[in-house]
This record gives structure tokens, C-alpha cells and sequence, in this order.
């Protein structure tokens, strides 16, 4: 049975929910689903705008029988080639034998990569700024490269001002009913997830979104249609002030993140009394992660957010706690930047974990390390004491700047 839900009189999201899904891509926890959002335009011709992942492939196809009533489909326009957004080409272009696909040259190469044809016979290959009229309803296509990927296109329809953005703009999520971002509290449920899938689907390619968004700068956008998660329709220019931002590097907040690995509780200890000293001297809502037991794409989002970080790890083999360095890794591996950085290492015999820490920041852009970087030895003493509370009052300064 279908599912569907008007965006406008004219246009119908013909996605599907996925909440059996644990691992996006394989790898990001998403207790609360994933929504693959697909779009149908009626008019003169007709017009599906992506497609959606495999395991929701019944569902879309009846999604999109029934919007249709019995029309043809004319054309499939593909604005990413990612498989959770391409999986029902083959089953589109089979029921609707006069289906044209629109892409650009490197979607059709993406196409012949995944499933060995091209559709040279159906294709309509389009560059910047072309376009596609459907009867009142035209699109004009904005290319997005490496936003995430090299193919990536988005679809201006100008009639109902309507931007299909492709995976910008999008987050984790199912949408429960909710289609609209006006018909959620999108602060409290949804920002969380919104960052968390920014930082680290599309966080790494900054420099691409800036473009993007320049591209995007004078025209008048009423309604945006992503990927996954709600369509915009009320509260646009924050969420464009919120890509700008994140795609800059700037933190979201004046506001700092407690990292730490413990082995047997002694480096939690030391992070755990930095943030009640941190709390003393009046910084509000601090947040303390273990990051053995939080999930790297968690904490990814926690650097989108702060200002300012403190690593504490302890040494592990000779060199830095495995999960801490995983963390820092993947900090590098999305193209990090500009953050504050305290630091707490700890060791028995031969402590060398904020030393490595450092070095792998010293690798990222804009990183400023804070003094003092406290070293333990086993556990806190008097004199570590003494210097936690520096780095507190270091911290507390520098975050009042």
C-alpha cells in the first residue's frame, strides 16, 4: 500500500522509511532510522527525482504507481549516484519503458560502473546550468561537485522555487509522519543527528559546499528537498547559516567537549574533575564523552559543535590509547580545523600520549594547543592537581574571550 505525502500540489515525496537499518553505510549508528527521499512532479511530463536504497525498493515502487494514477513516467532525473539514492534505476526503467534517465557525464559513467549499462538509448545528458521543462514546471541544474561525490548535481525548479539538494541539507532520522521542518522541534529532536550526518557524510569537503553555496547565494529558494530527512520550508535561512558555518569550520558554540579514554579509571578521574572545575569557574553545559563507549561519528559531531576540546588518554604500547587515536584520525581524515585544544596524558613507566596527541594535531590546520598539557603518572598527585586547574583557568579564560 503506498505512502505518500504532498510537498506542493504539483510535487509528491514518494520516498520510504528504513528503521531496520543499524549502520548507515556500514558504519554510523542511527537508532532513530534513515528516510530515503525521492520526489515526483506531475505536469505536462512527469518526472521522478532520484530514487531510493533496495531494502525499500516495494514500497517506493508502489509509492510511485500510485502518484503517477496510471500516467507515464518520462523522465528519472539523477542527481546522485550514491546506491541508498540510484537502487531502483533498473526497476523504473523496466516498468516504464519510455522513462528518459538525466544526468551529467559523470552520473552516466557512475550508472555504467554499478550496473553495466549506461542507457545510452534513454539518456539525456545535461551540463551546468541547462535545463529541463516539464510544461509550468522547469528545472535548472546547479552542479555540486563533491558534495559529496564528483557527479553530484542539485535541481532548481523555479515556478514553486523548490531546490532538490541532493544529500546537502540532509540528517539521520526517520521522519515519522513529519515531512516538514515546521512540523517538528527541530532543536531538540533533530540537530543532534543533523550535524552528526553533516560532519561526517558530507564534513570532509568544505571548500565543495562553500562553492555550492555561492552558487546558490542569489537565488530565491522557497522550499528545499534533500535526500534524507525533512523538507524545508520555514526556517531556510538558518539552515543555510548552519551549512555556511560548518562547511567554514566554525564551531556552532563558545562551548568545550571532554574527550577521554581510562584504561582502569585514573584519566577518567582527571577529566572528570577538570569539568567540575570547568563548571567552578561558570562554563555551562560541558559534555563528557568516553570515547571507548561513544561511537567516533558521535564525537565527530561534538567537534562540528565546540569551540573547544579536551583529549585525555593514557599510553598505550608505547604509544596513544587506540580509540583516541582512531578519533583523531578520522578528525584528520574530514579536514578538522581551528579548534582550542587541552590536553591530559597519562602513563606508568614511559607516558608519551599527549605528546602523540599533539603531534597528530600538530597535522590538522588551526589547532592551538592550551597550557599546560598535564601529564600523569598512574594517577593524579598534588602537583598534577595544581596544573589541571591551570589548564581549567586556561580554558575558562580563553573560552570568555
Amino acid at each position: 500500500m503506498y505512502c505518500t505525502r504532498k510537498v506542493t500540489d504539483s510535487v509528491t515525496w514518494v520516498g520510504a522509511e528504513d528503521r531496520r537499518l543499524a549502520l548507515f553505510e556500514n558504519l554510523f549508528p542511527i537508532p532513530r532510522g534513515v528516510s530515503y527521499n525521492s520526489y515526483l512532479i506531475l505536469d505536462e511530463k512527469t518526472a521522478v527525482l532520484d530514487t531510493v536504497d533496495a531494502a525499500v525498493t516495494r514500497q517506493y515502487l508502489e509509492n510511485v504507481a500510485h502518484t503517477l494514477d496510471g500516467r507515464s513516467l518520462d523522465y528519472l532525473v539523477v542527481n546522485h549516484m550514491e546506491p541508498d539514492h540510484c537502487a531502483c534505476i533498473e526497476q523504473l526503467a523496466a516498468r516504464y519503458p519510455a522513462m528518459k534517465v538525466v544526468g551529467n557525464a559523470k552520473t552516466f559513467a557512475l550508472i555504467r560502473q554499478f550496473y553495466g549499462d549506461d542507457f545510452a538509448a534513454r539518456r539525456v545528458e545535461v551540463k551546468e546550468n541547462d535545463t529541463l521543462c516539464l510544461g509550468k514546471h522547469t528545472l535548472h541544474f546547479v552542479f555540486a561537485p563533491m558534495v559529496h561525490w564528483p557527479e553530484v548535481m542539485m535541481a532548481y525548479e523555479d515556478s514553486e522555487k523548490l531546490l532538490f539538494s541532493a544529500d546537502a541539507f540532509g540528517t539521520f532520522g526517520a521522519l515519522n509522519g513529519n515531512l516538514f521542518d515546521d512540523e517538528i522541534t527541530f532543536d531538540a529532536a533533530w540537530m543532534d543527528d543533523a550535524r552528526r550526518y553533516y560532519g561526517n557524510i558530507v564534513g570532509k569537503y568544505g571548500a565543495p559546499v562553500q562553492a555550492a553555496l555561492k552558487k546558490l547565494a542569489g537565488v530565491d529558494v522557497k522550499t528545499i528537498c534533500p535526500l534524507h530527512g525533512p523538507v524545508w520550508r520555514s526556517n531556510i535561512p538558518w539552515l543555510l547559516e548552519t551549512y555556511d558555518k560548518w562547511s567554514r569550520y566554525e564551531p556552532e558554540e563558545r562551548a568545550v567537549a571532554v574527550l577521554y579514554a581510562s584504561m582502569y579509571g585514573n584519566t577518567e578521574n582527571a577529566a572528570n574533575i577538570l569539568a567540575a572545575r570547568l563548571g567552578e569557574k561558570g562554563v555551562k553545559n560541558i559534555r563528557l564523552h568516553d570515547v571507548s563507549g561513544t561511537h567516533v561519528s558521535e564525537l565527530i559531531g561534538e567537534v562540528f559543535r565546540c569551540s573547544h576540546l579536551v583529549l585525555a588518554a593514557p599510553t598505550y604500547n608505547n604509544g596513544l590509547y587506540p580509540a583516541m587515536a582512531n578519533f583523531l584520525h578520522d578528525m584528520q581524515a574530514l579536514a578538522l580545523n581551528s579548534r582550542t585544544v587541552g590536553l591530559i596524558g597519562n602513563g606508568s613507566w614511559a607516558p608519551v600520549s599527549a605528546k602523540k596527541m599533539e603531534e597528530m594535531l600538530a597535522a590538522m590546520k588551526n589547532m592551538t594547543v592550551l597550557q599546560p598539557v598535564v601529564t600523569l603518572k598512574s594517577a593524579l598527585d598534588a602537583d598534577n592537581l595544581a596544573r589541571l586547574d591551570a589548564l581549567a583557568e586556561a580554558l575558562a579564560a580563553d573560552l570568555a574571550r
